[in-house]
C-alpha cells in the first residue's frame, strides 16, 4: 500500500501474486503525502479488511503514510512492525520533530526491524523503544543480476565508479575535494560519477576548475537497471556519505566485484568483511590516502571471487526467513486494550504523552464511528489467488 505516483492510482497487480494499492493521495513534499491522520482511516480501515490482513508492516520514519497506517492498524486491533533504513540526530529541528513523532509510532508497535546494529542503537535512544522489541536485519543483494563482467579490466588505467544522489547527506561536497586531489596525485585515474541532484552543480564546477572533462564523466541520473553496467566498467567503487545506515550500493559493487573505498560513517563498517572494503575518514585527505591504498591492493582482488563471497554472505531468501520469525513473534504479543496502550502513550513525557493520548482517544472514537456508518460485514472480502504450483516452487 502506497500514495499515487503520476497517474498510477488504484489497484495494480504485479508479478508472483503481489496486490499494490496505489492510494489516491499525491505527495507534496520528498515523496511523502500530506499528514491528515484520520483522514486516511477510511480506506484504510477498506483495505485492511477486504483484503483480510493479520499484520502490517510499516516502512521508513519519513512517511506520513507509514506512521498514519500503524496508528490505524493498532486501533483497529492489528498487530504491527515497523522498519526504518536511517540515522537521525539529536540536536537540530528536524531530528528533534522526527524523534518525537518516531517516539509516538514506536510507543505501540508490536515489534521493528533495522538494517544495522549502529541503527538498532540510534533508534533505541531516539525513541526508547524497549530493545528486545528491536531486531536486526541486513539489507541484501540480487547476485544473479549484479555479477562481475566476463573479462577482467586492465590496469594501466584506474577507473572509480561514484552511484550516488548528489546531495549533501551523500557527501557529494567531499567529492569535489578529493577528486582534484587523486586525479593530482595519480595521472592513470579517471572517475564516473552517477547519479543527479542539487550538489551536481558543484561537481561540474569543479571539472571545470581543474580541466578534468576528460578525466571526470558525469552520467546524470543512472536507472536502477542500468547500475551493473556502470558499475562493471571500473575497479574501485567510492562512497563518501556522512551519514547511512547500511548502504545497499556497496554490496552491488562488491558483487560486481569491485573494491569498495567508503567514510566510517554509520552502520557502513557492518557490511562488508576487511579484504572488500577500506574505510576511511570524512576528511579529503584521508579519502585520497585510501584510494591510493586501495590502488595497491587491485592486484590481489579476484572480481568472481568476491561475487561468490556475496553470494554467501547476503541473500533475500535469507532476509525473508529471518523476517517471517518477527512476523510470528509479532503475531504472538498480546492484545491489549484502549487503556492498556494510552498508558504506553502517556510515558512519552509530560506533555506529548497527553497530547499522544488525546490523539489515540480521538482516532477510537473515529473508528467506532466507522465501525456504525460502514460495519465490517459490509466490506466485501476478496478471494484469495492460489498461485500455480510452478510459480510457488519457483519462489520457494
Amino acid at each position: 500500500m502506497t500514495h499515487a505516483y503520476g497517474k498510477r492510482s488504484g489497484v495494480r497487480y504485479m508479478t508472483n501474486g503481489l496486490k499494490v494499492y496505489y492510494i489516491p493521495w499525491r505527495p507534496f513534499l520528498m515523496q511523502c503525502t500530506l499528514p491528515i491522520f484520520c483522514g486516511t482511516f477510511p480506506i484504510i480501515r477498506t483495505i485492511l479488511i477486504r483484503e483480510k490482513i493479520t499484520l502490517v508492516h510499516g516502512h521508513q520514519a519519513f512517511s506520513t503514510l507509514c506512521h498514519e497506517a500503524l496508528m490505524h492498524a493498532r486501533t483497529m486491533g492489528y498487530k504491527v512492525v515497523f522498519i526504518d533504513h536511517s540515522l537521525y540526530g539529536f540536536a537540530d529541528v528536524g531530528s528533534i520533530h522526527m524523534n518525537k513523532v518516531l517516539q509516538f509510532t514506536l510507543a505501540d508497535v508490536s515489534q521493528a526491524i533495522y538494517v544495522s546494529y549502529t541503527s538498532k542503537e540510534n533508534t533505541v535512544l531516539r525513541s526508547g523503544l524497549p530493545p528486545e522489541k528491536v531486531f536486526v536485519i541486513p539489507n541484501a543483494v540480487d547476485t544473479a543480476m549484479f555479477k562481475p563482467a566476463l573479462e577482467r579490466l586492465k590496469d594501466d588505467q584506474i577507473v572509480i565508479v561514484v552511484i550516488s544522489r548528489l546531495v549533501y547527506r551523500k557527501g557529494a561536497d567531499l567529492l569535489v575535494e578529493v577528486i582534484p586531489e587523486v586525479c593530482r596525485q595519480f595521472a592513470n585515474v579517471r572517475f564516473i560519477i552517477g547519479g543527479d541532484g542539487p550538489k551536481r552543480v558543484r561537481l561540474e564546477e569543479m571539472r571545470e576548475k581543474h580541466s578534468l572533462q576528460d578525466r571526470v564523466e558525469m552520467l546524470g541520473a543512472v536507472p536502477h537497471a542500468q547500475v551493473r553496467s556502470v558499475l562493471i566498467s571500473g575497479h574501485i567503487f567510492l562512497n563518501c556519505s556522512l551519514t547511512e545506515a547500511f548502504c545497499i550500493a556497496i554490496l552491488e559493487a562488491a558483487s560486481c566485484g569491485l573494491l569498495t573505498v567508503s567514510t566510517r560513517v554509520g552502520g557502513v563498517p557492518e557490511v562488508l568483511p576487511d579484504n572488500m572494503i577500506v574505510l576511511t575518514e570524512s576528511d579529503p585527505s584521508d579519502v585520497a590516502e585510501a584510494i591510493r591504498k586501495a590502488i595497491t591492493l587491485l592486484p590481489r582482488i579476484d572480481p568472481q571471487v568476491m561475487h561468490l563471497g556475496m553470494k554467501d554472505l547476503y541473500s533475500w531468501h535469507d532476509v525473508a526467513k529471518r523476517t517471517e520469525r518477527v512476523y510470528d513473534r509479532a503475531m504472538g504479543c498480546s492484545d491489549q486494550s484502549l487503556l492498556g496502550r494510552l498508558s504506553r502513550y502517556l510515558s512519552c513525557g509530560a506533555w506529548a504523552g497527553k497530547l499522544f493520548s488525546l490523539v489515540m482517544i480521538v482516532e477510537y472514537l473515529f473508528w467506532c464511528l466507522l465501525k456504525v456508518w460502514q460495519p465490517a460485514e459490509e466490506i466485501e472480502e476478496v478471494p484469495d489467488v492460489h498461485l500455480p504450483q510452478h510459480q510457488i516452487e519457483e519462489m520457494s
